[in-house]
C-alpha cells in the first residue's frame, strides 16, 4: 500500500506518519525539512526564494514517491499532490511571476505523466489532518522551528491565514485517490493513545474496504 498524508503546516502529518509506519510495519519518507538548504532563506525574503524552494520540494517530493512507488508498502508525510497548492498562494503574494507559475506547473505535469509509467500509478489513500488555525499556531509555536515563529517575524501571521484557509477547497478538489479526514482538534494522536489508536482504527478500516489490509 501506498498512503500520504496533508495538512497544513503543523497540523501533525509527521507525527502521524511514524505512528502510522510502526502501526503498518511501512517505512515512512518524510518532508525534507531539516535538511533544506532554502527553507530559512525564503522565510527572510520569500520574494527572492519562493521559486527556488518550491523547486526544492517539488524535486525531493519526486525523488520520494518514486522510491515509494517501486516498494510493497510505504508512508509520505506530505506527496507531490500538495505541491502546487503553495506556488499559486505565492503567485497570489506577488512573490513569483506568471512565468515561474507556468514553468513550475508544465515541470510538475511531467513529473505527473512519468509517475503513469511506475509499478504503482496513484496513492492507495490519502489522509487528510484537518486542524483549525489556533491549534495551527499553537502546534507551530511547540515544535520550536525558529524562522517559523510568529514572535521573530509578525508577516507569518496573515500567511499562515492564507495556507490554512488554502486547504479545505484542495482536500475537496483531491480526486486522485480515495481519502479520509482525521479531526486533529478533537483527536490528539500525539500526545492521548486513546485518540491515537482511533486513528489507527479509522485507517485500517478504510484499507480493509480498499482490500489492502
Amino acid at each position: 500500500m501506498l498512503i500520504v498524508l496533508a495538512g497544513t503546516i503543523g497540523a501533525g502529518k509527521s507525527s502521524l506518519a511514524a505512528a502510522l509506519g510502526e502501526h503498518l510495519g511501512t517505512e515512512v519518507f518524510y518532508e525534507a525539512v531539516d535538511n533544506n538548504p532554502v527553507l530559512d532563506l525564503y522565510y527572510k525574503d520569500p520574494k527572492k526564494y519562493a521559486f527556488l524552494l518550491q523547486i526544492f520540494f517539488l524535486n525531493k517530493r519526486f525523488q520520494s514517491i518514486k522510491e515509494a512507488y517501486k516498494a510493497d508498502n510505504n508512508i509520505l508525510d506530505r506527496s507531490i499532490f500538495e505541491d502546487e497548492l503553495f506556488l499559486t498562494l505565492n503567485y497570489k503574494n506577488g512573490n513569483v511571476t506568471k512565468t515561474e507559475l507556468d514553468i513550475y506547473k508544465e515541470l510538475l505535469g511531467n513529473m505527473l505523466e512519468e509517475l503513469e509509467g511506475m509499478p504503482k500509478k496513484k496513492p492507495d489513500l490519502l489522509i487528510y489532518i484537518d486542524v483549525s488555525f489556533d491549534k495551527m499556531l499553537e502546534r507551530i509555536g511547540k515544535r520550536g522551528r525558529s524562522f517559523e515563529q510568529i514572535a521573530d517575524n509578525p508577516e507569518l501571521y496573515e500567511y499562515y491565514q492564507q495556507v490554512h484557509g488554502e486547504y479545505p477547497d484542495w482536500y475537496a478538489n483531491y480526486d486522485v485517490s480515495p481519502k479520509i479526514r482525521v479531526d486533529g482538534n478533537k483527536l490528539d494522536f500525539v500526545k492521548n493513545s486513546d485518540d491515537l489508536q482511533t486513528v489507527f482504527d479509522m485507517v485500517d478500516c478504510e484499507l480493509k474496504k480498499l482490500d489492502l489490509l
